[in-house]
């Protein structure tokens, strides 16, 4: 029994994946802010994505 909830854990299956996505997975708190509230912020925000930060320059010699 065991190896076989290893087997289920290991790799979660597309149905596990969307009610996870749906939120059923866990009670949902009803005082959670909703997500479009959340993105709104994020939004208003200002910050760097990951993509437009270069790359350090190494101190070392250029190849």
């Amino acid at each position: 029994m065991h190896n076989t909830l290893l087997t289920y854990t290991d790799r979660p299956t597309a149905p596990l994946l969307a009610k996870d996505f749906r939120g059923e997975l866990v009670p949902q708190d009803p005082n959670d802010e909703p997500a479009s509230e959340l993105l709104k912020r994020l939004a208003a925000t200002s910050f760097s994505p990951a993509s437009k930060r270069g790359r350090k320059k190494s101190l070392g010699t250029a190849a």
